[in-house]
């Protein structure tokens, strides 16, 4: 007499989060995911969203500046995102500058979001939480953006 199976193939094992099917019973190996590809995965998710200006406090965005002028070193993309990596589940501290005008809280709402969203469908791993760090704002006037013009000529 043969009992009913307590794991059939293609669905989720017990404490695994909604839709996720990494290492399950049964399945031919296991699947490891590098917490680079959840960093970068996580910034571009928040560069995605209107009011986000840069990722960093001052110091990492000065040496990514410098980076970014070295030929062959590419794009900074894990530059103020940090995040721990288990087997199920994530957990990811973002550092963001943004816009001036921007409603902080409305861009950190939609951040969140998006970087659970995007991580969780991407990756397959629960995102438990999404800390952000507002370091500053962007006005206007900086990096070149609007000229003041002098009064004298």
């Amino acid at each position: 007499m043969t009992q009913p199976s307590a794991s059939k193939p293609g669905t989720a094992l017990a404490g695994v989060g909604a839709g996720s099917t990494l290492n399950e019973e049964g399945a031919a190996g296991k699947t490891t995911i590098s917490s680079v590809v959840v960093q970068k995965v996580a910034g571009l998710a928040t560069r995605e969203v209107t009011g986000i200006h840069a990722l960093g406090g001052g110091v990492s965005r000065a040496f990514g500046a410098l980076r970014e002028r070295i030929p062959g070193s590419g794009t900074v993309t894990t530059s103020g995102v940090t995040v721990e990596v288990g087997e199920k589940q994530a957990a990811i501290d973002l550092d963001v500058v943004v816009e001036y005008g921007a409603r902080i809280v409305d861009v950190a709402r939609a951040v969140r979001r998006n970087v659970i969203g995007q991580v969780e469908q991407i990756t397959g791993l629960e995102v438990i939480e999404v800390n952000i760090a507002v370091n500053d704002i962007h006005l206007p006037d900086e990096n070149g953006g609007e000229t003041e013009t002098s009064r004298v000529e």
